[in-house]
């Protein structure tokens, strides 16, 4: 097969194609990395240019008087994120950072009583989400090492929802998982985990920083609930961007564990009482004041989301990652690279994990010739072709790179460690 006439031909049929250029991309650059920041568009840097000029023209009175009101801005981009999730608008929640969610989140649900007082994560979990989680049971009095269960992996790539659910005894009060593994994109079975923790009446969220722009998720007919994320991956909302949070409907009325002023029933938030009136909905659920100029680009980027339709984001995922993993194959045979990601796709999230014992050097030597991947230690190349801003024939171009790189050992000249940010 001629790989790069096959690539040129499915962008000419690719439907997304022309949100490509609504995007910044640099010239001569590939840009692989859209799983830890997703890049600036065009929309999103006018949302952002709006709420400046608000505050450039109307002073405080752009809480209300804004085109885009501060005031409502995070439930603004709550209702166009809602459908990404498969939530009602009143589920969902723009607000804090990933980890202030998670902190909040547990510090609601986290109710041990009796012998039900053990958390269950995984060994594989993002290591913000495990301190989150270490410090809400010392806080409780409990030691992590006895209370916090870390489910095994495989091989240090995969968690098998079996071993999942045997951890779910009578012991567990709570289970904290990823939706999508951040080092292999394994995606986790959260309708079957769900099912599984509710049969032993244990609560149960998931992270969905992996996940969140990339797949579909259906969270309220699954009765996932909660889950929270971030939204400068996959969703282009820019460095720091506001995080979001999800509380399914059935546990409105439950008070926030950390209860905060933007909690509030907003008819009620300025009336400056000491008594906590929380929001009806998932809005109790927010603490302070949302960063505005944080949050004002997430809108011009949902936009986007919604004109393209995360079910179409999905399929060209697939199908660019698909091509990758095949051109891996085909070129990278022999050159020391093992596919450290799921290779059956209905179980892998938006990124390629490429392992080699090289891995830092390789990265080095990819963003000189023009690519930017992204390392995780101790020997993961990550490719994220975001299917947004990155076209099929990116994917043959950056496979040529590797082939290049390996044929010439140009990664020779670097050392095998990681920079300050991996």
């Amino acid at each position: 097969m001629n790989f790069l006439e096959h690539a040129k031909k499915l962008d000419r049929e690719d439907p997304l194609a022309t949100f490509r250029d609504e995007f910044y991309l640099k010239p001569d650059t590939i840009y692989l990395d859209g799983n830890s920041l997703g890049l600036l568009s065009k929309r999103a840097e006018r949302s952002l240019l709006r709420s400046l000029e608000d505050w450039k023209e109307y002073g405080i009175d752009g809480w209300t008087q804004g085109r885009q009101p501060w005031f409502y801005m995070s439930e603004q981009a709550s209702e166009l994120l809602a459908p990404l999730i498969g939530a009602s608008l009143e589920e969902v929640m723009v607000t804090g950072s990933t980890t202030v969610n998670l902190h909040q989140l547990v510090a609601t649900f986290y109710k041990p009583n009796g012998i039900r007082t053990k958390i269950v994560a995984d060994e594989l979990n993002f290591p913000s989400d495990i301190y989150a989680l270490q410090s809400q049971l010392q806080i409780h009095g409990l030691n992590p090492e006895e209370y916090l269960i870390r489910v095994k992996s495989h091989e240090g790539r995969y968690v098998a929802e079996n071993d999942i659910i045997a951890a779910m005894t009578d012991e567990v009060a709570l289970v904290v998982l990823p939706s999508v593994l951040y080092r292999s994109g394994q995606i986790l079975d959260m309708k079957r985990l769900t099912d599984e923790a509710h049969k032993r009446g244990i609560i149960i969220g998931f992270d969905s920083c992996h996940s969140i722009g990339a797949i579909p998720h259906s969270f309220s007919e699954w009765d996932v609930d909660f889950a929270f994320w971030c939204n400068y991956k996959h969703l282009n909302g820019g460095p720091g961007a506001v995080a979001g949070l999800y509380v399914n409907r059935k546990h409105f009325g439950v008070l926030p564990g950390l209860a905060g002023w933007f909690g509030s029933n907003k008819e009620k938030q300025f009336d400056m009482e000491h008594t906590f009136t929380p929001a009806g909905n998932a809005g109790a659920f927010q603490i302070g004041t949302p960063h505005v100029l944080s949050l004002a680009p997430l809108l011009g980027s949902l936009e986007m989301f919604a004109e393209a339709g995360i079910d179409d984001i999905r399929s060209k995922s697939l199908g660019l990652t698909n091509l990758l993993i095949e051109l891996i194959d085909t070129e990278l045979t022999g050159m020391g690279f093992t596919i450290g990601s799921p290779r059956d796709s209905s179980v892998r999230g938006g990124h390629v994990s490429l392992e080699h014992k090289e891995a830092a050097r390789i990265c080095k030597a990819l963003k000189e010739n023009g690519a930017i991947p992204d390392f995780r230690a101790p020997n993961i190349i990550r490719l994220a072709p975001v299917p947004l801003y990155n076209s099929y024939e990116d994917v043959w171009k950056v496979v040529q790179m590797l082939k290049t790189i390996m044929d010439e050992k140009q990664y020779e000249k670097y050392k095998n460690e990681r920079d300050v940010v991996a």
